[in-house]
């Protein structure tokens, strides 16, 4: 059962990756491209949260974790970027 539900997970992120990749090429201002990152990164870490479940391994849970972390720090350096024309102060 549980099988079944990993791989209905599983499509839903890859379409929801798709989808997100569509408003990246086609976001019609820079914000919401910046938003498709973000979701993306959101996307790839809820793929590698669920080939963790699947091969039962703690090992794709830390590395959600950092990628987490990056897909935040890259998030707010683009807004930062934006907001301002520079990332360093």
């Amino acid at each position: 059962m549980i099988g079944y539900a990993l791989a209905f997970a599983l499509a839903a992120a890859a379409a929801a990756t798709m989808l997100t990749l569509w408003r990246l090429v086609l976001g019609p201002a820079a914000v919401d491209r910046i938003l498709a990152l973000d979701t993306l990164a959101i996307n790839a870490i809820a793929m590698i949260v669920l080939a963790g479940i699947l091969w039962s391994t703690p090992l794709y849970f830390e590395a959600a974790m950092l990628f987490a972390m990056v897909g935040f720090l890259t998030t707010v350096a683009f807004c930062k970027y934006l907001m301002r024309g520079n990332v360093m102060e």
